[in-house]
């Protein structure tokens, strides 16, 4: 049909976008702050800046993209549709890289946080051996339980934020330098010009987490107005946030000429700050910080790798049902909601990585340079996508525009693709594992493309179109929708399904509130809860198409029956559809859909539209109740 009808459904708000936004891009600086400060020096909260202010600009694009094309799939989606599904799928294989290597890195480092709670430490190979129990116990929870972690990572990172602003501020006041800061710093010799190259590329692997924020565009009621102020917000905390905690670090370990925080504390950088200010601190006091860092810092990189699974799940949904991968990973499970071929083959690689470079002599550096070679390469063809989708779909609706544009063409777009780029060069040349693992992987990648579609009998640059998108659908020309006001989740897609259909066809909608009055009660009795109810739900539904460019027209009456009620309005309104909900308990008590939408579908004057959902998806909506609100 005209939208999408999405299986991922729109649960997230602004609140839960950034507590989500916020966790994922600041999960990192407890694994990346020590890699990035062995090579900067001194120089580290300044690379941190320079590769937040670029980060900043990326995310211009992103937010753009992902409010225009309100799809999962992140910078993959946006290169499929700009160019076609070939570059798609290389944007994708390479985020796929991503996701795994912060998988492998997050269950690397949990371990040495959870010793560092308990006063111990943890040495190699055990290391290795945990992080990979680690990643086996996340399959299994992925796979066993159905339950979004959304409303837990809310309070993941209020303890992340809380265990930051507590290190900066104790920092800032016991250890902070700026002669510590400045010492053995020499900008050319030490840190080496070389370093600095060498360290730019190492320091986007401190701002991880975007593209999981993309991919859940088709979960986030109002992707248009809670995206920007989400992943701006987010993203603006964490770089002034990653500045200051490095400021700290290199002021407790000053750079001569090499610093602690990349050698001995490389592992748990976080904790040898805390190791620090243990020094100024009363034991009553150093030892419950050590304790309560080392927890939350293991329970951060804990849901890190974990909503990294569901990232590499999304990923693969969107290229699977798009037939860039095997279909069965194009599918969703009422279990573990992604395609559990996706959660296992995620576990499977991410644990092969860590096991792999182990034999290396510095992992964690090989890495580190292949997460950069996947996430530069994304960044770039992501922004390269918007600017191309500027000309090739003008007429897609763009709730939020890159700023600062030249006819056409957005300038942050451009100049942070160029950059980008250059750092993508940077990495190939400095980094061996962006040099020789980045192409492998994308070979093997590209082999295995060819055979799906050979195997589907589809071109290599052929438009596949997913199994739940209905181009016949988009035909069909309304000029006005008539939509009945719901309770639950039902009633979203309801009002969703009929704002998106009015704007493809330029219809307006009448969004009908029915107050239900019992028997025995008169049509005129004073209902005061039921009126400030309906005048919510309309207020809500007007919303929600004033975001999407649609003209969005209440109304609310009384009667006896809701389906009788909405047929009559209907007739007098002389709308071309109704657009109607049904559960799926109906289909378990020998009926496909409710008494409301039986009577809908044998009296309606027009078109009738059933948003309905597999059987075992929103077995807690409930039919019948009332329309009160979306």
């Amino acid at each position: 049909m005209a939208r999408k009808l999405p299986r991922l459904q729109r649960v997230l708000d602004a609140p839960a976008l950034f507590s989500i936004a916020y966790g994922e891009i600041a999960s990192s600086i407890y694994f990346a702050l020590g890699i990035i400060a062995l090579h900067a020096l001194g120089l580290t909260p300044a690379v941190l800046l320079v590769t937040g202010a670029l980060f900043m600009i990326v995310s211009l694009s992103y937010v753009e993209g992902t409010a225009a094309i309100r799809e999962t799939g992140g910078a993959a989606t946006f290169v499929r549709i700009a160019f076609n599904d070939l570059w798609g799928f290389v944007t994708g294989w390479a985020l796929f890289l991503d996701y795994l290597i912060v998988i492998a890195l997050s269950a690397l480092y949990v371990p040495h946080y959870a010793a560092a709670a308990m006063f111990t430490t943890v040495n190699k190979p055990w290391d290795v051996v945990a992080g990979c129990g680690v990643i086996v116990a996340i399959a299994a929870f992925r796979l066993l339980r159905n339950r979004r972690l959304f409303r837990f990572a809310v309070v993941v990172a209020l303890v992340d934020l809380a265990t930051q602003l507590l290190l900066v501020i104790l920092g800032l006041a016991l250890l902070f330098s700026p002669h510590a800061l400045n010492q053995g710093t020499s900008l050319g010799t030490n840190p080496s010009w070389h370093s600095i190259a060498f360290a730019l590329p190492l320091a986007m692997l401190a701002y991880t987490g975007l593209e999981t924020v993309a991919n859940l565009s088709e979960e986030v009621r109002r992707p248009g107005r809670d995206l920007p102020r989400s992943v701006f917000s987010a993203i603006g905390l964490v770089v002034v946030l990653y500045a200051a905690i490095a400021a700290v670090g290199l002021s407790a370990f000053p750079a001569s000429p090499t610093t602690q925080l990349g050698s001995t504390w490389a592992k748990a950088p976080m904790m040898g700050i805390v190791a620090r200010l243990r020094d100024h601190l009363p034991n009553a006091i150093g030892a419950p910080l050590q304790v309560f860092v080392g927890l939350s810092g293991a329970v951060i990189l804990l849901t890190a790798a974990a909503t990294s699974v569901a990232g590499f799940g999304r990923l693969a949904y969107s290229l699977g049902e798009h037939g860039q991968l095997p279909r069965v990973f194009g599918r969703l499970s009422r279990r573990s909601i992604v395609a559990p071929q996706s959660i296992i083959a995620a576990a499977a690689i991410s644990i092969a990585l860590l096991v792999a470079t182990t034999a290396l002599t510095h992992p964690v550096f090989f890495l580190a340079g292949l997460y950069s070679f996947g996430v530069l390469l994304a960044f770039t063809a992501a922004q390269i996508a918007v600017i191309k989708l500027r000309f090739s779909h003008p007429e897609k609706r763009r709730p939020y525009r890159v700023p600062l544009n030249i006819g056409r063409v957005p300038v942050p777009a451009v100049v942070g693709a160029f950059l980008t780029a250059v750092v993508w060069v940077l990495a190939l040349a400095t980094h061996a594992g962006a040099r020789y693992g980045g192409p492998a992987w994308l070979a093997a990648g590209l082999v295995m493309y060819v055979i799906v579609r050979r195997s589907r009998g589809e071109g290599l640059l052929e438009r596949v179109v997913s199994a739940d998108e209905h181009p016949a659908l988009t035909e069909a020309q309304y000029s006005s929708i008539l939509v009945p006001l719901k309770l639950g989740q039902i009633g979203e897609e309801m009002v969703a399904t009929a704002v998106k259909l009015a704007q493809e066809s330029g219809a307006s909608v009448w969004a009908l509130h029915v107050i239900r009055v019992p028997m025995e009660r008169v049509l005129e009795d004073e209902l005061a809860g039921e009126e400030e109810s309906a005048a919510a739900a309309l207020a809500e539904a007007q919303l929600l198409g004033a975001d999407h460019g649609v003209e969005v027209k209440g109304k609310t009456v009384r009667a006896r029956s809701i389906g009788a009620a909405i047929v009559e309005q209907a007739k007098e309104l002389g709308v071309d559809l109704i657009v109607v909900g049904s559960a799926p308990k109906w289909r378990r008590q020998s009926r496909f859909f409710s008494p409301t939408v039986e009577y809908v579908l044998k009296k309606a004057p027009c078109e009738v539209l059933v948003v309905a959902f597999p059987q075992g998806v929103l077995e807690e909506e409930e039919e019948e109740p009332a329309f009160v609100t979306t």
